[in-house]
């Protein structure tokens, strides 16, 4: 049988050729807890079913890349209006799309966050940023936090959790974790020396949208310029205007020496991340431009995706609105928590990057599950899996907003008489 690209195949039969050709553990997987959801039609929030018989509002948007909803208009005209004139390109020449991608960029960014390398994926971009802290300092050890998640690539992967890391074989050299917020423990690591960089989500995602004290992302700035580590800020999820800053790293008022992007950049539709750094880092590529290479890192088609991705999340207006909504959130959860005071313990949040904390790790699962049978996408978070990720696209109105919540009411409900309260 060949499966035609566009035309539809049955779901039964896609299931079937997915646990074939693709990974028979997640069709099992998804098949045996009731979820056997096949993506078919994809417009704004909503997915549907590859049968057509459901729909879901998607809150969980890939961590970001669904920022701006499925095939948002404004980005599929660039994308269809790029592929008139431009492919992927040659990541050995000089290249225009490249340079005003990276310039517009430097242009959002603040201080000298002047340089920037492309890449495809948020682990390639972590890599890289571990190789120029590395080769600019001299030093090798990486400092991130327990919990924390920061891609699946060789460097990302032991930054990470050890579940993800142990099958693979023995932990890289160089590489420790500290407790997130842990400030005593993270100066410590730094006074043993050899520390080239601090590496940190802005708010670690995975780790239950772990959302930091005030001034603890400044006290890292600081323990970072104390001791000549650089500190990267990786906003994978972050940025983009994802908490109602582009950066998220602005609510702190502070300048990394390296910032980290990806997911979103794409536009949900061509892969695009980033590696921004301080001017003087640049140095790292002077005696050899080419230590350093994606083939399809900056893909020209991509270029002008991602640069009115820019252009959309950094409209002061576009992020008045992801605040305003993060306040509607807000509220409603007040309410929430006073309906279902045994099982919600709160809202973690930031803007529209929202984690549903409730009373133990058996409710993010069930959560999911409840979420999903309401009729929205909401994944609990991997590593602290009493929280329920709830990231709505950065475009949601009133309506929608009110939608989700009704939904959320209903499956709080599920879950609260699962729990026996």
């Amino acid at each position: 049988m060949t499966a035609k690209w566009i035309g539809r195949l049955g779901k039964p039969e896609a299931i079937d050729l997915f646990a074939r050709h693709v990974s028979s553990g997640k069709a099992d997987f998804f098949t045996s807890v009731g979820i056997d959801f096949v993506i078919g039609r994809r417009e704004g929030p909503y997915l549907w079913d590859l049968d057509g018989e459901k729909r879901l509002i998607n809150t969980h948007c890939n961590g970001g890349v669904f920022n701006l909803g499925h095939r948002n208009p404004r980005i599929l005209g660039v994308l269809r209006a790029a592929l008139e004139e431009l492919d992927i390109g040659n990541h050995h020449l000089l290249s225009e799309q490249r340079a005003a991608l990276a310039q517009k960029l430097a242009g959002l960014l603040p201080g000298d966050l002047q340089y920037t390398v492309f890449g495809v994926s948020g682990g390639e971009a972590v890599d890289l940023a571990i190789k120029v802290a590395r080769s600019y300092t001299g030093r090798q050890t990486i400092v991130s936090a327990h919990g924390g998640y920061h891609g699946h690539t060789g460097y990302a992967l032991a930054t990470g959790d050890e579940k993800f890391r142990a099958p693979f074989g023995p932990q890289l050299p160089g590489f420790r974790q500290v407790p997130w917020e842990d400030q005593d423990a993270l100066e410590a690591a730094l006074r043993e020396g050899n520390v080239a960089a601090v590496i940190l989500e802005t708010i670690p995602a995975t780790y239950g949208i772990a959302v930091p004290r005030e001034g603890y992302l400044r006290a890292v700035r600081d323990l970072c310029d104390r001791y000549g580590a650089l500190y990267i800020a990786d906003e994978v999820q972050t940025g983009l205007g994802r908490t109602g800053k582009l950066w998220g790293f602005e609510h702190e008022g502070i300048v990394p020496d390296i910032v980290v992007l990806g997911k979103g950049l794409s536009g949900g539709f061509y892969p695009m991340s980033a590696t921004c750094f301080r001017a003087p880092l640049e140095k790292v590529f002077h005696e050899d431009p080419f230590i350093h290479i994606s083939t399809f890192g900056g893909a020209e088609l991509g270029c002008p995706v991602a640069a009115e991705v820019l252009d959309i999340a950094s409209d002061p207006a576009f992020l008045e609105n992801v605040r305003a909504m993060g306040a509607l959130f807000a509220e409603r959860f007040v309410e929430l928590r006073a309906k279902y005071p045994k099982l919600v313990v709160g809202l973690r949040q930031r803007g529209l990057m929202m984690g549903i904390e409730m009373v133990n790790d058996m409710c993010g699962p069930v959560f999911t599950k409840a979420a999903y049978d309401n009729g929205f996408l909401s994944i609990y978070a991997g590593n602290y899996k009493r929280v329920a990720q709830l990231l709505p696209p950065l475009t949601t109105d009133r309506a929608l907003a009110e939608d989700i919540l009704e939904r959320v009411d209903a499956a709080l409900g599920v879950v609260d008489g699962i729990m026996g309260n």
